[in-house]
């Protein structure tokens, strides 16, 4: 998580500093050979330099990016999760339980899709 310290240091609530992070390790955990990097002062994770999700800090919400043809594949998990979305991402809530499974799942999603992808974005 060396990578994504400095970030999650400049989080001023602890509460949503602690959620952040063990959102971050828990993809680092489950797919360990995946990149950690700040982009747009957003921590995210590819995969042989192509994107596969990024995370925001909003006021009231941690946003989730996996891409717009992701959002749609998956759009009935992400509303069953509970989580409200738009074309490029979903949003947990500070107080929403984190639906880590679907992450997962989103995760392993874009590493197929994109196994063979040579650009950063779909």
């Amino acid at each position: 998580m060396n990578d994504f310290q400095k970030y999650l240091n400049s989080i001023d609530d602890p509460e949503k500093r602690e959620r952040t992070e063990s959102i971050l390790n828990y993809v680092k955990r489950t797919f360990p050979q995946l990149k950690e990097e700040i982009k747009w002062n957003q921590p995210m994770f590819t995969d042989h330099g192509t994107f596969i999700i990024g995370f925001s800090i909003a006021k009231t919400h941690l946003a989730v990016a996996p891409e717009a043809e992701v959002i749609k594949y998956f759009a009935k998990d992400i509303e069953k999760a509970g989580y409200s979305y738009t074309k490029g991402l979903f949003r947990i809530k500070w107080t929403d339980k984190v639906d880590y499974e679907l992450i997962r799942k989103i995760v392993a999603y874009n590493i197929d899709d994109k196994k063979e992808m040579v650009k950063f974005w779909r």
